[in-house]
């Protein structure tokens, strides 16, 4: 056997080189690149190795840690999983910011591979710069804090560990129902460490991503059931996407004529102008979805995980005698429901699935509904688009959550504008091709409900976890992952001050992103629910500490995010007006580099709930009538919530 002499980082690196995944015969090489950010604790080892031999890897200095693991979700979500970046960071708090990444990597099932630097194996200089110590496990680093949000960790202590744990890390990344973030921990003394590593171990590897096949016995009691409904309804979910099944979905429900919606992820699988797409489902979902949503006898979920919001907190499908099937690759979430689990690849189990209903002649019982519905969501979406601030006569989307504070914000914001019609504006006038990518606040929800994706992944929403700061990290990713195609980062001014750090990375690389900003000077989101649930406005608005007060209810703190933007070298642009968002929008797209648009909306204008209902935690007693009025309330709805 033949051997080569390397440090442990050095073959983690040739390792990696030569990793390829195949799906439908087409083989990718599955590592792009590396993002770093380096320090004493991974520049000399992995740092050295990857300057040593870069190979075919793109290697992108990234300026936060958690900002750039962002980036690489975002660039695997966009690529369907079948590519990824890779991380390293230092040790302590450089390891420590991309923990908030990894779980939102784990969440999602999108597969990242993390590197953290780590304290010294051989404990000789402990403690050492940036290292807890705890004083009943001296093994215990800043890393374990990776544990309970990857789907798999490793602490290399040897050289010769790097052959398993990298082999275990790659049957985790390219495996469709385990994927997730993978932690591989690098003390290090243990990167600059070497060892005679077999050359078997650099040997090319192809990790093919199957479509494993329902059982005969899955899809005869799937059928037993559906056969027996009249009206089923299908949600699209983000396993549609990256098993690229929007053909066969699509083609499914119109051979049995079944209406479905779709959840984030799902979003862009099928096109919106489809006439059997009734669009977002649940709680941020729109009226169509929800209203049939509500009479549907069966509920067939095809890669989705059945969320709280997907299921408006397991309230939304109020047929007494509805029942639930659920095609997925991963057990966990096709059993979900207490559905009949249809374990298999979703493009495989719906062309299965379609043989076996076509033998028993099945179709919906669907008349004129679907259509019906989709015409009162259009005549609403209609109304959305139109709704603009006058000063008077207002009527908000969520009317009880209209306070005295709307014409100041009108005043200091200059602006009028609703967030509504901005949405409308934008998806009318942005390329079809383009893509967009959101996450947190209240524009999820209102893109949701009111963008219409009309081509295939052009709609990058992290929402599983919902996390502040990935909208223009993972932005960065998107455009690395499709850099001839415009990316638009719709982001709220909360989330941008939360974490904007990868938009110096983007003018670095070369990587145009168009950050969309929603400046209502607030987290509005959060305003709203509290309101909403009989709280006065407390915390979630910018505001100066009130002297008198000593409270946070003073005046407005406005920010000029456009020369924020303008400071870094983004092209930004200030906007008030419908004329000035387009002029903006027309002359963004001619740039070569980043461009910020900061646009003044106001509070209060998002889109309200569609016959949904989402459970939160309300206290049960205040001094306050109107919270204990919203807890009767929470009380009395959670009785109808199914008992799963």
């Amino acid at each position: 056997m033949t051997t080569r002499k390397l440090t442990t980082a050095q073959a983690i690196v040739e390792f990696l080189h030569n990793q390829y995944v195949e799906f439908d015969g087409k083989r990718t090489r599955f590592v792009r690149g590396f993002f770093v950010l380096f320090g004493h604790g991974n520049v000399l080892g992995l740092g050295q190795a990857l300057e040593e031999n870069p190979g075919e890897f793109l290697i992108v200095p990234g300026r936060n840690e958690q900002g750039m693991a962002h980036a690489a979700i975002g660039f695997a979500k966009q690529r369907l999983r079948k590519q990824i970046f890779a991380c390293t960071s230092s040790i302590g708090p450089g390891a420590a910011n991309m923990v908030t990444a990894a779980a939102t990597a784990t969440v999602n099932r999108i597969p990242i591979l993390l590197f953290p630097g780590d304290a010294f194996a051989v404990r000789q200089p402990d403690p050492v710069l940036q290292q807890i110590e705890q004083p009943y496990d001296h093994a215990v680093t800043t890393n374990d804090a990776f544990k309970p949000v990857s789907r798999y960790w490793d602490r290399i202590s040897r050289p010769e560990q790097a052959m398993t744990a990298m082999i275990n890390a790659m049957r985790v990344l390219t495996s469709p129902s385990e994927t997730g973030a993978v932690t591989i921990c690098l003390p290090q003394d243990v990167q600059g460490e070497v060892y005679d590593f077999p050359d078997y171990f650099f040997a090319e590897r192809v990790h093919r991503i199957e479509r494993p096949s329902a059982t005969s016995e899955m899809l005869q009691e799937a059928v037993h059931l559906i056969k027996a409904k009249r009206k089923p309804l299908l949600i699209c979910g983000g396993g549609v996407r990256y098993s690229e099944a929007g053909k066969a979905f699509a083609a499914f429900a119109e051979r049995f004529n079944i209406p479905f919606g779709e959840t984030q992820a799902g979003k862009s699988a099928v096109s919106a102008d489809h006439p059997l797409n009734l669009g977002g489902i649940g709680t941020t979902g729109n009226l169509a979805a929800n209203l049939i949503a509500k009479e549907t006898d069966v509920v067939v979920g095809v890669g989705t995980r059945l969320t709280d919001f997907t299921t408006a907190s397991k309230t939304l499908f109020q047929n007494p005698d509805v029942d639930f099937v659920s095609i997925n690759i991963a057990s966990l979430d096709a059993c979900k429901l207490d559905a009949v689990p249809v374990l298999a690849d979703a493009d495989r189990a719906l062309e299965q699935l379609s043989v076996e209903l076509e033998k028993v002649e099945y179709r919906s019982a669907y008349q004129d509904e679907i259509s019906q519905a989709k015409q009162q969501w259009e005549a609403e979406w209609t109304r959305l688009h139109s709704l603009e601030y006058t000063g008077e006569g207002f009527v908000p989307e969520v009317p009880d959550q209209l306070d005295d504070a709307l014409p100041e914000y009108s005043r200091e914001l200059q602006s009028r504008l609703t967030q509504t019609r901005v949405l409308a504006e934008l998806n009318l006038l942005l390329d079809d091709d383009a893509i967009v990518v959101g996450s947190s606040g209240s524009l999820p929800g209102c893109m949701q409900r009111m963008w219409n994706a009309r081509k295939p992944e052009t709609y990058n929403m992290e929402y599983g976890f919902s996390c502040m700061g990935y909208e223009i990290c993972g932005a960065l990713g998107v455009k690395l992952a499709e850099p001839n195609k415009e990316v638009y980062s719709f982001v709220g001014d909360g989330s941008y001050m939360m974490l904007h750090s990868e938009l110096i990375t983007s003018i670095q690389e070369g990587q145009k992103v168009n950050i969309l900003l929603f400046d209502n000077n607030s987290y509005g989101c959060i305003n709203n629910l509290e309101m909403g649930m009989g709280l006065e406005s407390f915390g979630s608005e910018f505001r100066y500490r009130n002297a008198a007060t000593g409270r946070t209810d003073g005046n407005l703190h406005l920010i000029d995010f456009a020369k924020s933007a303008a400071a870094y070298g983004a092209r930004s642009y200030t906007v008030r007006t419908i004329e000035e968002l387009r002029e903006a929008l027309r002359d963004a797209k001619n740039q070569t580099s980043s461009t910020l648009l900061d646009i003044k909306v106001l509070p209060k204008t998002m889109t309200g709930g569609y016959e949904s209902w989402w459970r939160c935690g309300v206290a049960q007693t205040s001094r306050s009538e109107r919270v204990r009025d919203a807890s009767e309330q929470m009380i009395s709805d959670i009785e109808h919530a199914r008992k799963y």
